[in-house]
């Protein structure tokens, strides 16, 4: 008899009975999440459903990040909105300046096994620990939150067999920026990439948090991770090593299709505008002129991505001609940041430092490119006016694309500098 995937043993775990791909299931929901952008609207279903309530106040978290600070009355008028919620239901709140809804969820809450949903596509990202977590849309997740529970359909799974070593500038945003390109943007609808192979042990979880939130580009339900080593590492450092569970797929796992990726002979990859399956490696496109470099976001704003950047540009200064921007992903890691020097070095080579959260990225406010401007980011998204301008362009990289492309002005290959 075939054996289950992660995500169907999840998933079982949570309706007490076999499950196969394809079965629509109601499951108890271990975590809930909204944001500033998506939340007002969940809030304003569950007033329209009469259900002003929350079924598991502890388990919901409600996070101030992507206009934060607010920069108009409206979104202020939002924030109100959000903090009243929190004071009536008793859901806990991550205010302005704590950080991404992403970064926090995961730093403090999410669990191996858990099913976490949010009212945000890269909800995913909670599968670097072992959890099925996926995004939903507002009306989903006011009921989830008003009931405790959710429907979906259980997911067909890819197995990514992530194999070989990491070369010199070759870092885990350009893994999961070439997969993207290789399987496309709707390769992989509504299903589960479930990440296996001789790498993954070698992948700290902060590596693994960048692979699973852009998941969700390929069109996929979650991306997720066996919970191992590395898992409880991370759980212990944030104090949380009761939550840890060993979890991973049986070893005859049914899955739809495998896809290899050979790391060993990967390159720094580049999406360019204005799809993120539109991937090329760096040395085919070094040269494009850009104007601002931001890095930090959901996908790439952790220590481990800060230091990179530091050590690229310690001693040097950015092209005058570029503006360099850094978002923490929280307020630990900019405190950790600081503690480490590297918002020094940053500064120093002339880098602006924003608060933590989505500011640059969703194009709520900071950051905002001008006409014909291009922007090489580590965010998860290029889409066409995706940072507040339809008239500007975005390209994706890695924090040390990125770092070595602020010094000269231009897309650079990072190997000129990690040498």
């Amino acid at each position: 008899m075939a054996g289950k995937t992660l995500c169907e043993k999840i998933i079982e775990n949570h309706v007490k009975h076999p499950v196969k791909p394809g079965d629509i299931v109601v499951v108890n929901v271990d975590l809930c999440l909204i944001q500033d952008g998506t939340g007002p609207h969940t809030i304003r279903q569950l007033m329209n459903m009469g259900k002003l309530r929350a079924a598991n106040p502890e388990r919901t978290v409600i996070f101030l990040d992507h206009a934060a600070p607010s920069s108009r009355r409206e979104l202020s008028n939002d924030h109100i909105t959000l903090r009243k919620f929190a004071i009536n239901t008793g859901a806990l709140i991550a205010d302005v300046g704590e950080g991404i809804c992403h970064q926090i969820i995961n730093e403090r809450f999410t669990r191996p096994g858990d099913i976490l949903i949010g009212a945000d596509s890269h909800s995913c990202t909670g599968g670097a620990l072992g959890a099925f977590a996926t995004g939903m849309g507002s009306t989903d997740v006011a009921v989830a939150i008003a009931t405790g529970k959710t429907w979906l359909m259980v997911p067909e799974s890819y197995r990514i067999n992530l194999q070989g070593n990491f070369p010199q500038g070759v870092f885990a945003k350009d893994v999961i920026l070439h997969l993207i390109g290789q399987i496309g943007a709707d390769g992989a609808t509504y299903k589960a990439l479930e990440f296996t192979g001789d790498t993954v042990p070698l992948l700290d979880v902060e590596e693994r948090f960048t692979i699973t939130n852009m998941a969700v580009e390929a069109g996929a339900k979650c991306g997720i991770f066996p919970s191992d080593q590395r898992t409880e590492e991370f759980l212990s450092i944030k104090g949380r090593k009761l939550d840890f569970q060993s979890l991973k797929a049986d070893d005859n796992a049914c899955y739809e299709k495998t896809i290899t990726v050979n790391i060993s002979n990967l390159e720094p990859t580049v999406s360019v505008p204005h799809s993120v399956d539109n991937t090329y490696p760096v040395s085919e496109v070094a040269g494009e002129k850009i104007h601002q470099v931001v890095i930090g976001t959901c996908t790439n704003g952790n220590l481990s991505d800060l230091s990179i950047v530091a050590k690229i540009l310690r001693g040097r200064k950015c092209h005058p001609e570029v503006r360099l921007i850094i978002s923490p992903a929280s307020r630990q890691v900019y405190l950790n940041a600081l503690r480490s020097g590297y918002i020094e070095t940053i500064v120093e080579a002339g880098g602006v430092i924003l608060n933590p959260g989505c500011g640059p990225c969703a194009g709520v406010h900071l950051g905002v490119l001008g006409d014909g401007e291009a922007c090489l980011s580590t965010q998860n998204r290029n889409f066409k006016g995706r940072m507040g301008n339809p008239e500007s362009l975005i390209f994706l990289a890695s924090p040390a694309t990125a770092a070595a492309t602020a010094l000269r002005g231009k897309i650079t290959d990072p190997r000129e500098y990690l040498s």
